[in-house]
Order: structure tokens, then sequence, then C-alpha cells
């Protein structure tokens, strides 16, 4: 399994934001408006965050012989973690984004300015697991085998010639 992108989790979270700001648009088009994010949604994003760090710290520190044993399976499953918090940073900081952006005209209402920032707060803390998650995923990334193929079948570059591939 590969790495996350940050391009692609750039262009998840651009297209959220898109999608959300027209899905808001919409609705608030309708008299209906939505509530503004609540703190423990903050909290809940932070503590996710550290929590998949920790689980990447974990493995990093097996991977440098500081922890006696590792599961492989836990290891895998802290990958796919890792993952799936980078991916799912990058779609509420789009989503959150969004209603930043729908709220943007109406700052000088106090309600709506309010909503604005607690969605501004809501994507800080949303980037912030998707960089958790980034981290995680480096934390868990295998060195190379000696043939320069690393663990899941990917070439290498051949450190003594630029631009060559070694294949085992």
């Amino acid at each position: 399994m590969r790495r996350t992108s940050v391009r692609t989790l750039l262009l998840v979270a651009v297209v959220t934001a898109v999608v959300g700001w027209l899905v808001v648009r919409a609705v608030e088009g309708t008299g209906t408006y939505l509530p503004p994010v609540p703190w423990v949604v903050d909290v809940a994003i932070g503590a996710l965050a550290a929590a998949v760090l920790w689980a990447g710290w974990t493995v990093r520190a097996y991977q440098k012989g500081r922890r006696p044993g590792l599961d492989a399976i836990r290891a895998a499953r802290t990958f796919v973690l890792a993952k799936a918090a980078a991916l799912t940073g990058a779609l509420l900081a789009g989503w959150y984004g969004a209603q930043v952006l729908v709220t943007l005209p109406d700052l000088a209402i106090e309600p709506r300015r309010d909503r604005a920032v607690a969605a501004g707060v809501a994507v800080v803390c949303a980037v912030v697991l998707a960089v958790a998650g980034l981290v995680a995923e480096r934390f868990c990334q295998l060195p190379p085998r000696d043939g320069g193929e690393d663990g899941d079948g990917v070439t290498r570059e051949d450190p003594e010639t630029p631009g060559a591939s070694t294949t085992a």
C-alpha cells in the first residue's frame, strides 16, 4: 500500500469545500441555517490526531529497536488508521472550510461571525488531523530491502546511480 500524497489530500479538501459550499448555500437558501460547530468537535478531532500519532509512534519505536515486540497486524492496522485519518482530516477541512466560505459575506453580523470562527477552528483541527495521519504513515514506512525494493513491491532508485531503478 502506498502512502497518501499531499496532492490527493488537497484535492479531497478542495472538492469537498466546493460541494459543501453548494450544499450549504442551497440549505440556507431555503431559510434553514446550520448550527455552529460545537467545541466538542474540536476536542474529538484533536484527540483522534493524538491517538493516531501515538499509534504511529509505537511502530516507529519498534523499528528503532526501542520496543521489544510488535505484531505485524497491529503495524498494518496503524498504517491504515493513519491513512484514514489523513483522508478524514482533508474531508473535514473541506466541509468546515465551506461553512467558513458561506459565512464570509456576513461577518458583520455577530452570530454569523461566531459561526465562522467556530468553523475556522474546526478547519485548523482537521488540518492537524490530516498532518498527524501523514506523519503516522511516515512512521509506519518500512526501510528498503537489500534489493532496493521496499515492503510493498515498489522499486526504489539506486542510491549510487541517480535516475536508475533497481529490481529484485
